[in-house]
C-alpha cells in the first residue's frame, strides 16, 4: 500500500512541477530590490502562518479520537470551530481596520498558539475552548494578512501590478508546496518518530511563534481609511442590496456557500471514512496527497483561464461533477466493507 501512496504522489508532483516551472518562466516580472525584500519578507512569515494551520488539519479528529471521544462529541467541537469563525469572521475586518492589521496577525498567532496548547488536554471543554479560538484565528488568517500586504504595498509606492506577484507566489507556497510539506511533516512526526498525535500542533505552535517574533520584529502598522469604516448593520444592509440588485451575486454566492459546505463535510468525514473499522491511515501522507491534488488542479485552472475566450461555466460544470462523484467514493468503499466484515462474521 506505501508504494502506490508513493507512485500516486511522485506522478503528481513530476506534473505540478512541470505546470508550474512551465509557468514561472513565463510569467517573469522585472521588480525592483526593495520591492524583493518586501514580498519575501511577507511570503516567509504568510508560510510559516499557513505551516501552522495545515500541520493541524489531517490530526484534529484523530486526536479526539485518542482521547476516547465519539463522532458525536467530535462533530460537536468541529461544529464549534466553524461557529465560531462563522460568527467573528464577519467583524474581524472591521476591527483589523480599526485596530490595526499587525495586531491582528499577532493576534492570530497568540490564539492559535493557545488553541494548539488546549490539544494537551482531553477534557472536553478545554477541547471546546480550543476550537472555539481555533475559529477566531482561521478569521484573522483570512482577512488581516492580506489586508495588511495591500495597505503596506501602496503605503510603499510599488507599482500595482507587482502586488498580483506576491499574491501568487503567497497562493503557491502557503496553499500548495507548504500544506504538502505540512502533511509529510505531521506524517513524520506521529508515524516514524511515534511522537503522538499531539506532536504537529506542537510543531505549529513553534511556527507560529517564528512568524510572530518576524511580524514584531520588521513589520509596521497600518490601519483601514476612517472615512470607509462602516459599522456592521451597514455592511450588512449594503450586502443584501448588491445581492438583491444582481442575481449573479446571489447564485455565485449559493455555489460558493454550498462548495465551502462540502469542504467541512469533507474535512469532518474523511478521517472515518478512510479507517471505518479504526485501521492505522497515514494521516499526514493521505492529506499532502490531497494538497498535491490541489495544486494540480490550481495550475490547470489557472491555465484554462489564460485562454483567449475561457469558458468557466463549461469546465466547471465539469469540476463539480467530478468532485461529486469523488466524494462518494468512500460511501461506496465504506458499505462494501462493512458488507464484506459482515459475511465473514456470518461465516
Amino acid at each position: 500500500m506505501e508504494l502506490f501512496y508513493f507512485v500516486v504522489f511522485g506522478a503528481l508532483g513530476a506534473v505540478v512541477a512541470a505546470l508550474e516551472l512551465s509557468k514561472n518562466s513565463k510569467d517573469r516580472i522585472n521588480t525592483s530590490s526593495a520591492f524583493n525584500s518586501f514580498k519575501n519578507n511577507y511570503l516567509v512569515v504568510y508560510s510559516l502562518m499557513m505551516a501552522g494551520d495545515w500541520l493541524q488539519g489531517p490530526y484534529v479528529y484523530y486526536l479526539y479520537s485518542t482521547y476516547g471521544f465519539g463522532k458525536g462529541e467530535i462533530g460537536q467541537l468541529f461544529i464549534a470551530g466553524f461557529g465560531s469563525s462563522m460568527l467573528f469572521g464577519t467583524i474581524v475586518g472591521s476591527l483589523a481596520d480599526k485596530q490595526g492589521r499587525r495586531r491582528a496577525c499577532v493576534t492570530y498567532c497568540i490564539t492559535y498558539i493557545l488553541s494548539c496548547i488546549t490539544k494537551h488536554s482531553p477534557q472536553y471543554k478545554i477541547l471546546m475552548v480550543g476550537r472555539v479560538l481555533g475559529g477566531i484565528a482561521t478569521s484573522l488568517l483570512f482577512s488581516a494578512f492580506e489586508s495588511w500586504l495591500v495597505a503596506e504595498h501602496n503605503k510603499r509606492g510599488f507599482e500595482q501590478q507587482w502586488l498580483s506577484l506576491t499574491f501568487s507566489k503567497a497562493i503557491f507556497l502557503g496553499n500548495g508546496l507548504v500544506a504538502i510539506l505540512a502533511g509529510l511533516f505531521g506524517n513524520v512526526l506521529v508515524d516514524s518518530l511515534s511522537l503522538g498525535p499531539v506532536a504537529p500542533f506542537d510543531a505549529a505552535a513553534i511556527f507560529l511563534a517564528i512568524g510572530m517574533a518576524i511580524i514584531l520584529s520588521s513589520w509596521t502598522e497600518n490601519f483601514g481609511d476612517p472615512s470607509e469604516n462602516k459599522d456592521l448593520l451597514t455592511q450588512f444592509r449594503g450586502a443584501a442590496v448588491a445581492i438583491a440588485s444582481d442575481e449573479k451575486i446571489a447564485l455565485l454566492g449559493a455555489i460558493q456557500s454550498l462548495f465551502e459546505g462540502s469542504m467541512y463535510t469533507f474535512v469532518f468525514l474523511w478521517t472515518p471514512a478512510l479507517s471505518p473499522n479504526d485501521e492505522e491511515i497515514p494521516h499526514g501522507f493521505i492529506f499532502a496527497t490531497f494538497m498535491l491534488a490541489s495544486m494540480l488542479g490550481s495550475s490547470l485552472a489557472s491555465r484554462l483561464m489564460a485562454r483567449s475566450s475561457p469558458r468557466v461555466e463549461s469546465y466547471m460544470q465539469i469540476v463539480f461533477v467530478i468532485s461529486s462523484a469523488s466524494l462518494t467514493l468512500p460511501i461506496i468503499t465504506n458499505v462494501r466493507s462493512n458488507i464484506s466484515y459482515s459475511l465473514l462474521l456470518v461465516l
